[in-house]
């Protein structure tokens, strides 16, 4: 391409010379390319434009006054970011038809796949582009930022459009928006998922961080493109004014919904059922993904695939094979007692208490948390992670992350302050601590290991070492007492002791409980009640010869038999009763009245 077809209006400053392409990294430029020279957080591509010349290259932008001339032809520009994506935008000129953009602190990766997954299950194509990397056919190619480099992303679109996929998806990292990666792209829909304390290393505060996330709807968006947004989240009346400026197009999902109405919606263990109503028809449409979250952002990908044109009536045919997405909210692996462990990308305290109470609502219980903190990032957030981790958790395992160039003790330390008073352990050692919490788990538990979800790595500065969540989980195999219905039960039954006696060490196991002396069996607890007619404290005696290990009473005796003495046994029996009612997951139902209880019993059965 002749450079005065690359940049109009400046052709004076160019004689009639075919430009080959583009480069930003003196490394990689090659004979005929435009060099780039950009000032970034490391190194300053001024420094580098010897080397780009010796390699070929044939014209230089840059936007600092070079203190050495070189036999060069030079363009001055302010803004070299912005002119490194014009420029990409004019020499890779083929696009998909129809690019959607999604930014916000979380979501944005299940928003992405979600919309991949629409496409697929209506057998059509559509690409990716993001944190997991470049999505197309079904092939995954990894990629090292969020959102990639102007060049990087015009590349990959013209190579997309190629293999005809007229429907791809970006995610907008904030970083990404606000070095212009994204400038001069036709986006048809911008998607705004939730704004949370993130990146404030980088941004500084939270003013500057929402300011970068906006640039892509008062910057990039046009007249008539679309915004889609939850209705629900504080940044809606920012999004709804640039809306009216603009005049662009909104579709909300939340309770302001223009769209759609959510009528119903319950969470089941292993998926959820939601009712909608959509141009005046009903859809009971089955969800097998975790969290009311994920129902958000699985609505948000619809709303993005009905502005590529599908029809909302035939999405919703297929809903039900939507999948969980890699690393986010993934249920990795369901051990025989019942365990089951979750690995999350959750990174910033938002995401890690959307993923702890996303496992709440299904599964009604407290989890234990596995989790560390990156280094080289926003310090302020560990201890915002270290409150909600002890606010919301069973147990917590604090391990690294990507400790990158920082000491990871102390990060570690950071993190503990938010957690003091709490039932925590530090575990340096990420593996160690993962196989440390499976090790001690109790039936029924439910683990989430958070920070890395996808990632196959660990950052430790000078070196990177391989390192994935999910492969120590499925390697690891559980101790067969665990897997034992028996070793279980009693297992169970120590946690609700150890609840009711305020001592986390100690345990309590036993089979079964007990108030009957004349069936009381080995491994039973047995509860002295004193009734209308007997005293459970008068057949002690006859009890102990059964060999009983626990013995909960309400008096003191001489003997020395392992009493646990309580005020009150009766109350003791219902504090049992209730915690296990609350840890099994379960409903109840119960039924009152002077007559016909059975009856009504019987029928609900």
């Amino acid at each position: 391409m002749l450079l005065k077809k690359l940049i109009k209006d400046k052709t004076s400053y160019f004689p009639f010379r075919k430009i080959k392409g583009i480069s930003f990294d003196s490394r990689k430029t090659k004979r005929g390319d435009i060099f780039v020279a950009i000032k970034g957080s490391k190194f300053n591509g001024d420094n580098f434009i010897n080397e780009a010349l010796s390699k070929g290259a044939s014209y230089i932008v840059h936007s600092n006054s070079l203190k050495k001339k070189y036999k060069a032809n030079y363009l001055q520009v302010r803004d070299t970011r912005e002119t490194l994506a014009y420029l990409c935008s004019k020499l890779f000129q083929k696009k998909p038809k129809n690019l959607i953009a999604v930014t916000g602190t979380n979501g944005k990766t299940s928003v992405s796949d979600f919309f991949y997954q629409i496409f697929k299950n209506q057998k059509k194509k559509a690409g990716y582009i993001g944190t997991l990397g470049l999505k197309k056919n079904d092939n995954l190619e990894k990629r090292d930022l969020t959102t990639s480099d102007s060049l990087s992303l015009h590349k990959d679109l013209e190579e997309m459009k190629n293999s005809n996929i007229d429907n791809v998806i970006i995610e907008a990292s904030s970083h990404g928006l606000k070095q212009k990666r994204l400038s001069f792209l036709k986006i048809k829909a911008g998607i705004f998922t939730n704004l949370s304390h993130d990146h404030l290393d980088y941004h500084k505060n939270m003013k500057s961080y929402l300011a970068s996330k906006l640039i892509l709807f008062k910057d990039i968006l046009k007249k008539s493109d679309t915004i889609i947004t939850d209705s629900d989240i504080k940044q809606y009346s920012l999004l709804k004014k640039i809306k009216n400026k603009k005049k662009l197009k909104i579709d909300l999902i939340g309770s302001k919904s223009n769209i759609f109405k959510i009528l119903n919606h319950k969470i089941y263990e292993s998926y959820q059922i939601i009712e909608i109503k959509y141009k005046n028809k009903i859809h009971k449409l089955k969800i097998n993904l975790y969290g009311s979250i994920q129902i958000k952002n699985l609505l948000m990908a619809v709303l993005a695939a009905k502005t590529c044109g599908l029809k909302i009536n035939d999405i919703f045919l297929n809903i039900k094979k939507i999948k969980s997405v890699n690393g986010r909210l993934e249920l990795v692996k369901k051990y025989k007692n019942n365990t089951k462990v979750f690995i999350d990308y959750a990174h910033t305290p938002a995401a890690l208490e959307n993923a702890i109470m996303s496992l709440q609502e299904h599964f009604k219980k407290k989890i234990t948390l596995i989790f560390g903190c990156g280094g080289d990032r926003d310090k302020h957030k560990r201890i915002l992670m270290g409150k909600i981790a002890k606010q919301y958790c069973d147990k917590v395992y604090v391990t690294d992350d990507n400790p990158r160039n920082e000491n990871p003790k102390k990060i570690r330390k950071e993190i503990l302050k938010g957690l003091k008073g709490s039932n925590s352990k530090e575990i340096p050692n990420r593996a160690k601590a993962i196989k440390f919490a499976l090790q001690n788990s109790e039936p029924h538990e439910i683990i989430l290991i958070a920070g890395k979800g996808h990632e196959d790595y660990q950052d430790f500065g000078k070196r990177k070492i391989f390192f994935s969540d999910r492969e120590v989980i499925k390697k690891f195999k559980l101790p067969k007492k665990l897997n034992n219905r028996k070793y279980n039960v009693m297992k169970h039954n120590s946690k609700i002791m150890k609840k009711i006696f305020q001592n986390k060490n100690k345990e309590y196991l036993f089979e079964g409980i007990s108030i009957n002396s004349k069936k009381v069996k080995k491994s039973n607890l047995f509860i002295a009640i004193k009734g209308k007619n007997n005293d459970g404290h008068n057949f002690l005696s006859e009890v102990s010869k059964k060999g009983i290990k626990y013995l909960v009473v309400s008096k003191s005796f001489k003997n020395k038999l392992n009493f646990l003495k309580v005020k009150n046994t009766k109350i003791f029996l219902n504090k049992f009763a209730k915690i296990q009612r609350n840890l099994s997951q379960s409903k109840f139902i119960g039924v009152t009245g002077s007559s016909v209880k059975t009856t009504v019993k019987t029928m609900i059965g």
